[in-house]
């Protein structure tokens, strides 16, 4: 068998559902999927139980770890030469393995990794948390699948690895967040082929309300602290500029009483997101949402940096999350 597809899931059926009908429609057939039930209380075993005729399926119901210990809970237990990881909240075009194919023979790679997008069905929030996390204006495209990136990090919603490198590096680590990242850092550390695969991408839903994102992205600027201390040489530049953005404008704002044209920053910021974002899906309604959704993922992000940096940094605490009871993504 080629490849095993690994899901963590936890309370979302009905993401499951439409994740497994999308994989009845795949061109190619060579797999099985693997969905690791982590102590959900809403499971999603009867939806599981309606695929059993259509794919390879096999369901396994543990107690909650987290998403990193569920992965390497069916990675034991998956019998693939590749291990495909994704997140719950995926949808894949039927072409999906085809391309994956096609990349590995025509070069083999160890890791590999695509991009993800929003699908025409989702709502508009989705689509504009989907802009937020891979325009070029708020992450600087290092989650939208750039190939002009000198390395490709492959995240866990989308990955790939194959099963004797997985179990070279020992799977994922039991890190709370970060935990993908930490995995790809570790792939290039081993000196592993790791690429990018431009056309294995998927649908991604992403959060579906700005309050969650918002929690979402605190924690990763949080996991980023924690993979500084970790890993020293992996904090790059543009891992600073959501802190730097965040206390801009703190700065701007504590500034407008004095002068008011401070904030024309701001307003130009929001008038290139909401242009760029409009034009790219067609919709000023999305590209209002954006401007919300763009500042939230930066100043989440930030405040989550900032937060961890002087826990750790400073005060030398241990590692630690926010909103710990969320793990799933």
């Amino acid at each position: 068998m080629r490849y095993s597809i690994i899901v963590p899931v936890y309370n979302r059926p009905d993401e499951v559902n439409e994740l497994l009908e999308s994989l009845t429609r795949q061109e190619e057939k060579d797999f099985e999927v693997v969905i690791v039930e982590d102590g959900s209380k809403t499971p999603c075993q009867k939806v599981c139980d309606q695929y059993a005729g259509r794919l390879d399926l096999h369901y396994f119901m543990k107690p909650n770890s987290g998403p990193g210990q569920s992965r390497n809970y069916g990675a034991e237990r998956a019998k693939g030469d590749y291990l495909l990881i994704l997140d719950s909240d995926v949808v894949l075009p039927e072409g999906y393995l085809t391309a994956i194919s096609k990349e590995l023979d025509r070069e083999p790679a160890d890791a590999f990794g695509g991009p993800d997008c929003a699908h025409s069905s989702f709502t508009p929030t989705q689509k504009a948390i989907s802009y937020s996390m891979t325009s070029f204006f708020t992450t600087g495209g290092i989650r939208g699948g750039k190939k002009k990136l000198d390395k490709f990090y492959p995240r866990s919603f989308n990955m790939g690895v194959r099963r004797e490198a997985y179990q070279q590096l020992g799977g994922f680590s039991k890190m709370r967040f970060g935990e993908d990242i930490d995995f790809s850092i570790r792939i290039f550390q081993a000196g592993l082929r790791c690429r990018l695969f431009p056309e294995a991408w998927v649908w991604h839903k992403r959060r579906t309300d700005l309050k969650k994102f918002f929690k979402q992205v605190h924690n990763s600027g949080i996991a980023r602290i924690n993979l500084y201390k970790k890993y020293p040489e992996s904090l790059k530049i543009v891992h600073l500029l959501p802190a730097v953005f965040t206390l801009g404008v703190l700065f701007l704002l504590l500034g407008a009483p004095v002068c008011v044209w401070s904030l024309s920053l701001l307003l130009l910021f929001a008038l290139i997101i909401c242009i760029d974002s409009t034009l790219q899906n067609n919709s000023l309604k999305i590209g209002m949402l954006s401007i919300v959704a763009s500042f939230i993922q930066l100043t989440g992000y930030g405040t989550g940096f900032l937060r961890a940096w002087w826990k750790r940094c400073v005060l030398k605490k241990d590692e630690f999350a926010a909103f710990e009871k969320n793990f799933y993504k």
